[in-house]
């Protein structure tokens, strides 16, 4: 094969790898609008709980079908990833229902950021002037996006932040162990983590009740709200491996859009001009990590 041929085949995957990416930001977006409409009448912990123990009965099934070994000298790191993703999980549905969804999409997209953080102070990499220089481009976005100079500071906005950081810990946790087991055991010891701690934040808390729900158009949006989270997945996994990581991490930013888009479809306001300006620069800030 040709030099030409080759470079005609690499731009041939790429295109397939972004083309992949933005069916994979879509359906995240439209995902996240799923569980907007579910928590106005669903608590988030509720449909944290739902949808990953739909999860689970569907892993257990393929593992079923083809199992797998289990190394058992990293079930700690492999509890971790299901205990930091579970976490992440449980504040990103709290601020999809309680602030505009292009505003949780954006406060989520800050894990690169605490990914890099964390790859430096755990796994030691080293950080660069221009990766700095982009971190403090984001921590900007996200100051901009929370508005701190007002009245009082947005507790909903804080805890998207948060769910940003524990998906930036659960990703390095996966960084540890991705060689070690299968996909479906790392899913799994994920949606099992997500089935569990909201059952026992129901059991031992008062901060929210469990209820069995009977409304079969709920359950059609639970359902639906699982398969559309595993497409996703499947066609970011299917991306990341079609094209180089830089250029796929910065067309996942087109799920911002996407996810303002259909946040006004369900009654959001648009974003004001700060932040405007916040997912800018979180955008921004993104594209330099991405390209470190």
């Amino acid at each position: 094969m040709s030099n030409k041929d080759k470079t005609l085949s690499k731009l041939k995957l790429m295109d397939k790898g972004i083309l992949f990416m933005l069916l994979s930001a879509l359906i995240a977006a439209l995902s996240g609008a799923v569980a907007k409409v579910l928590s106005q009448s669903m608590d988030p912990i509720e449909i944290v709980f739902y949808r990953n123990f739909l999860g689970v009965l569907i892993i257990l099934y393929t593992l079923k079908k083809i199992p797998v070994n289990i190394n058992t000298s990293k079930l700690h790191l492999l509890f971790l990833r299901g205990f930091f993703g579970t976490l992440a999980m449980l504040f990103f549905f709290y601020t999809i229902a309680t602030i505009p969804l292009g505003e949780a999409i954006i406060l989520n997209k800050t894990s690169p950021f605490f990914v890099t953080i964390l790859a430096f102070y755990l796994m030691k990499e080293s950080i660069s002037k221009n990766t700095i220089f982009a971190l403090i481009i984001g921590f900007m976005g996200v100051i901009l996006i929370i508005k701190p100079f007002g009245i009082e500071i947005s507790i909903d906005h804080i805890f998207g932040v948060l769910g940003g950081f524990f998906a930036a810990a659960a990703y390095a946790t996966i960084k540890k162990i991705k060689d070690i087991y299968d996909a479906r055991v790392i899913m799994l010891s994920f949606m099992g983590i997500g089935t569990i701690l909201p059952l026992l934040i129901f059991l031992f808390t008062p901060y929210a009740e469990f209820k069995i729900h009977t409304d079969p158009f709920l359950w059609s949006l639970i359902a639906f709200m699982a398969i559309l989270s595993t497409v996703s997945q499947w066609l970011l996994t299917r991306a990341y491996s079609l094209s180089p990581a830089s250029i796929i991490g910065v067309v996942g930013y087109s799920s911002i859009p996407f996810a303002v888009g259909f946040g006004v479809m369900l009654g959001d306001s648009l974003p004001d001009m700060l932040t405007f300006a916040g997912i800018a620069l979180i955008i921004l800030g993104g594209i330099i990590v991405s390209k470190k």
